[in-house]
């Protein structure tokens, strides 16, 4: 294509385009992508893909992920501040396409839609409706799929990076919903805690899933803080996958079970899932860490929890090598050990989806 060419323009609030995630929709004509997992669907026809984007930055190289008829790639963010046009593919053969962007990074940025380049008399296409199981994912770095590219560094410390090895795709979160047939919304944070002032996230204020939960947007280094209006998406599973940041700076669960900072995050802890509980009445919740290393008493605390609140709706998973399967982030053949053994757990509490 030379300059000048006429092309179509395919706008963010196009009816044929389908979203998923928690998107910032205020300005239904430029989305914004907060979270991790989060995509945007096109169907089309033509020769050639170009996105519009404007990215804000917080920290390393910014990623955007896609998968064009089957196949999976990247392009990397300008680290400028503005709007630019990225050419995601050129050169197709003539005939129907499926895109999917989405966000492979968690809040190290967040970045804003303002729609599609295609060739001129392009068509686009109805997508098939989003599947009626629904999941959703507070977590971590690991729930992101942060390094799970450094496929040489299986079961070992993370390699020095700059995000190119992040890639929500495979995460354990999406891959289980992928095994399950579910949408998903992965609602986590690379290096967050339950609890503000702990944690790595926004340092060095830190701020905890408690002040993140129920945010649209929750990084004021990057944009006006907002509230997510939980209505827009009842999942029927909820996985709660924190308590392994917890332990920074001071790691006082494993020093004293009992002690007062102890006591009092297991109290903070059951408040959060009593108040999931209401803001979800009718989901499965599943209260869990991964296989990345900590000390256990976290998960006991975590299952000291599960049972206080005594219900048949709450659930508290291990994975066979919980907390002591890897001293660095989890790679995509471990966390595709995590997304078999969490399927087949949420399969196991029966018809659970309706």
């Amino acid at each position: 294509m030379t300059e000048g060419e006429k092309r179509m323009y395919i706008y963010p609030d196009n009816a044929a385009l389908q979203y998923s995630g928690r998107i910032d929709f205020d300005c239904p004509a430029e989305p914004v992508f907060v979270y991790a997992a989060s995509y945007v669907k096109l169907i089309f026809t033509g020769t050639f893909v170009k996105v519009k984007i404007s990215n804000r930055r917080n920290y390393w190289t910014n990623y955007i992920g896609y998968i064009l008829d089957g196949e999976q790639g990247k392009f990397a963010l300008d680290m400028e501040q503005g709007t630019k046009v990225y050419t995601i593919a050129e050169n197709l053969e003539s005939g129907r396409h499926e895109l999917l962007l989405f966000k492979r990074m968690d809040s190290c940025h967040i970045f804003t839609l303002y729609g599609f380049e295609l060739e001129d008399g392009a068509e686009i296409f109805l997508p098939e409706p989003k599947p009626e199981r629904r999941m959703e994912v507070f977590g971590d770095s690991v729930s992101c799929g942060e390094v799970s590219e450094a496929l040489e560094y299986v079961g070992k410390p993370d390699p020095e990076h700059d995000g190119e090895y992040s890639n929500s795709w495979y995460s354990y979160a999406w891959i289980t919903a992928r095994k399950l047939g579910a949408e998903l919304h992965d609602t986590s944070q690379g290096g967050i805690a339950l609890l503000d002032h702990t944690g790595w996230f926004m340092e060095p204020d830190y701020l905890g899933v408690e002040s993140c939960y129920d945010k649209l947007e929750y990084c004021p280094a990057l944009s006006r803080v907002k509230s997510w209006d939980f209505k827009k998406y009842q999942p029927q599973v909820v996985v709660v996958a924190i308590g392994q940041n917890d332990n920074h700076p001071v790691d006082y669960m494993a020093e004293n079970y009992q002690s007062e900072k102890s006591v009092y995050w297991r109290k903070r802890y059951q408040e959060f899932i009593e108040k999931l509980m209401e803001l979800y009445p009718d989901s499965q919740i599943i209260l869990t860490t991964t296989i990345l290393m900590h000390d256990k008493n976290w998960d006991t605390s975590i299952g000291e929890v599960c049972r206080r609140i005594d219900s048949s709706r709450v659930h508290h998973f291990l994975y066979q090598k919980n907390g002591s399967g890897t001293p660095g982030h989890i790679r995509i053949p471990e966390a595709e050990e995590m997304a078999e053994e969490l399927s087949a757990y949420i399969n196991s509490l029966g018809d659970i989806w309706r």
